[in-house]
C-alpha cells in the first residue's frame, strides 16, 4: 500500500540494546582525543553466522577516502557485506570506503555492515585501524544464540503443497488476518520503530479478531543498520524489536509474515514515490545494493523457525518505468539494468537465491507487477525455488485495475490453479466494506488467504484503517474484515 503523506503519518502515530556493542576509545598518554573511534556491534546472530556492523568516527583532519582493518580472533569468515567494500585475508578484514561514502569530514560517522560465519566462539575484535592510525579496543562477549523453535501450542509450518498450503500434517492452511503498518516508515523518519504499541495487549487485540496471521512490514536500512538512520532505531535494536513482535504474534498462535516495504535506491520516474535515494517510500523494484544482504539477514535470523513467512517485496511496479510489459516482467524476475529505472535492481530470482542460500526453508511470498496487482504472466517469470515453497502474494484495492471477478476470473484462478494465492492486502478507501466483502467471497470460495490493510489508527480518509483504537476497536471498513474473521474462524 502507498502510505498517506508523512504529515498524515505524523498526526496519528502514536528496543532493546546493542548486543555485543562496545566502544573504548584509546586514549594518548597525553591525554589528546584519540585519532579515531570504532563501534563494533554483533547486532544478530544465529547458529552459524551473524550480521555485525561498525560505525567510525573521524576525529582528526578530513579525509577523501577511508580504509578500516581489524582481525576476527574466533575464526570468523565474512560472507558479504554493505557500505563499504569488504575483504578478507587471513584473519584480517578490511572495509575499504565506496566511491559514494569516503568522504569523512572531523568528527563525522560512518557506518558499514557484513555478515559472517563462526564456530565455536564469536569473538569481538581487540583492535581497529582507520588507514593505518589505531582507534581503539574493544574485548566483549557475543551473545548466545537465541533458540527459535516454535511452540506446540503455535501457529503452524507451513509449506507449498500443489496449490495449497499446508501444515506438517498435510492439512490445508490459509493465512487469514491483517497488516501491522509501521515497521517500514517510524524509523527512517527518526520517530521509532512502530507505530503505536506492540505490547502484548494489542497483539492480542488482534488474535480476538479470530486472525491467524500478521504481515509486518520492514525497513531494509534500518534493519542493515546504515549510517542514515538515528541508532536508537536501527540496527540491533530494530531486530530486536522485530524478533520482539514475531515472538508476540507466535504467542497469540498466528504466523508472522515478515515484508520487505521501503527500500533503497534512487527513482524520480512515473509514479515516483519521492526522490530521495533512501528507504523513505515505495521503489518501483528491491535494489541490488542492499536488498540481498537484507534478505540473507533476515533468513538467517529466522531460518531455525519455519513458522515465519517471507514476503519478498511489497508492492513492484517496473511497469510504470519500462515501455513494454515484457520488460517489466524480465525486470520482475531477473533484475539487473532495468530500462528506466536508474540504479541496479535485484530480482525476485535474486532474492529467492539470496534466502534460499542460507539453507532457509521458510515459506516465500512474491507479488506481481503494477502494485502486486497484476499476476498475468507471473507463472511464466515465476522464479526457481530450489526448496519448492514458493507462493504468488496479490494486492487490491477498489481503486486497482485488477478489480473486479472478470479479471480476477481471468487472470488470478490460472495461478490459483497451480500455486497458493495469498492476498497480502485487501481494502478499500471508502471507509466502507462492500468491495473487500466481495474480495473475500471470491477468495473464500477458492480456499485462498487474505490479509486486510491494516491494523493502525489512521484516518480512513488518509488510506485504509481497520481500527480506531489499539484495543481491537473497529472502524466502519474494519467491522467488515472483523465480522468475517469471527464468522470463519469462530
Amino acid at each position: 500500500m502507498r502510505h498517506p503523506p508523512r504529515s498524515v503519518l505524523a498526526a496519528v502515530a502514536g528496543a532493546a540494546a546493542l548486543i555485543g556493542s562496545v566502544t573504548v576509545p584509546v586514549v594518548t598518554a597525553s591525554g589528546a582525543a584519540p585519532a579515531c573511534s570504532v563501534e563494533y556491534s554483533v547486532t544478530s546472530q544465529w547458529d552459524s553466522g551473524f550480521q555485525g556492523a561498525v560505525r567510525i568516527t573521524n576525529n582528526t583532519a578530513a579525509m577523501s577516502s577511508w580504509s578500516l582493518a581489524f582481525d576476527f580472533a574466533g575464526g570468523q569468515k565474512l560472507t558479504q557485506g554493505w557500505n563499504a567494500k569488504w575483504s578478507q585475508s587471513g584473519t584480517t578484514v578490511t572495509a575499504a570506503s565506496e566511491s559514494y561514502n569516503g568522504s569523512l569530514a572531523t568528527g563525522a560517522s560512518v557506518s558499514a555492515g557484513f555478515i559472517a560465519s563462526w564456530s565455536g566462539s564469536n569473538a569481538v575484535p581487540t583492535s581497529f585501524k582507520l588507514n593505518g592510525t589505531s582507534c581503539n579496543t574493544a574485548a566483549e562477549p557475543s551473545p548466545t544464540p537465541e533458540p527459535t523453535d516454535p511452540a506446540e501450542d503455535g501457529p503452524p509450518v507451513l509449506r507449498v503443497s500443489g496449490n495449497k498450503l499446508v501444515d506438517a500434517g498435510g492439512a490445508t492452511r490459509r493465512l487469514l488476518g491483517v497488516n501491522r503498518s509501521g515497521g517500514e516508515f517510524m524509523c527512517v523518519q527518526g520517530r521509532g520503530i512502530f507505530d503505536g504499541p506492540v505490547d502484548d495487549a494489542s497483539v492480542k487485540a488482534i488474535a480476538d479478531w479470530k486472525a491467524n496471521t500478521v504481515r509486518i512490514p520492514l525497513n531494509e536500512e534500518c534493519w542493515l543498520g546504515l549510517s542514515n538512520i538515528d541508532p536508537a532505531y536501527a540496527g540491533a535494536n530494530y531486530i530486536n524489536a522485530v524478533k520482539d513482535l514475531v515472538a508476540k504474534v507466535k504467542a497469540h498462535g498466528m504466523t508472522p509474515v515478515v515484508e520487505l516495504h521501503w527500500t533503497h535506491g534512487q527513482y524520480t520516474g512515473n509514479s515516483a514515490g519521492c526522490p530521495d535515494v533512501h528507504a523513505s517510500c515505495q521503489k518501483p523494484m528491491p535494489d541490488m545494493q542492499y536488498t540481498p544482504s537484507f534478505w540473507a539477514s533476515v533468513a538467517n535470523t529466522f531460518k531455525n523457525d519455519r513458522t515465519v513467512v517471507f514476503d519478498l517485496f511489497n508492492e513492484p511496479y517496473p511497469d510504470r518505468a519500462t515501455s513494454t510489459t515484457t520488460q517489466a516482467w524480465q525486470c520482475w524476475r531477473d533484475g539487473g539494468s532495468c530500462p528506466g529505472i536508474g540504479y541496479e535492481v535485484a530480482g525476485m530470482q535474486d532474492l529467492v537465491d539470496s534466502v534460499r542460500g542460507t539453507g532457509a526453508t521458510n515459506l516465500i511470498l512474491a507479488g506481481g507487477i503494477a502494485y502486486s496487482n497484476d499476476l498475468s504472466q507471473w507463472l511464466t517469470y515465476k522464479p526457481t525455488d530450489p526448496a519448492g515453497n514458493l507462493a504468488a502474494a496479490w494486492h487490491v484495492y477498489n481503486f486497482n485495475t485488477c478489480a473486479n471477478e472478470s479479471c480476477w476470473n481471468s487472470t488470478l484462478a490460472p495461478v490459483a490453479a497451480q500455486v497458493p494465492l495469498v492476498a497480502g492486502e485487501i481494502g478499500e478507501n471508502t471507509c466502507a466494506h462492500g468491495f473487500i466483502d466481495q474480495v473475500m467471497k471470491w477468495f473464500d470460495d477458492r480456499g485462498l488467504s487474505y490479509l486486510g490493510w491494516t491494523w493502525n489508527t489512521w484516518d480512513c480518509s488518509a488510506g485504509p484503517s481497520l481500527i480506531s483504537s489499539y484495543d481491537g476497536t473497529p472502524t466502519a471498513f474494519g467491522t467488515g474484515l472483523r465480522d468475517h474473521l469471527r464468522a470463519l474462524n469462530g
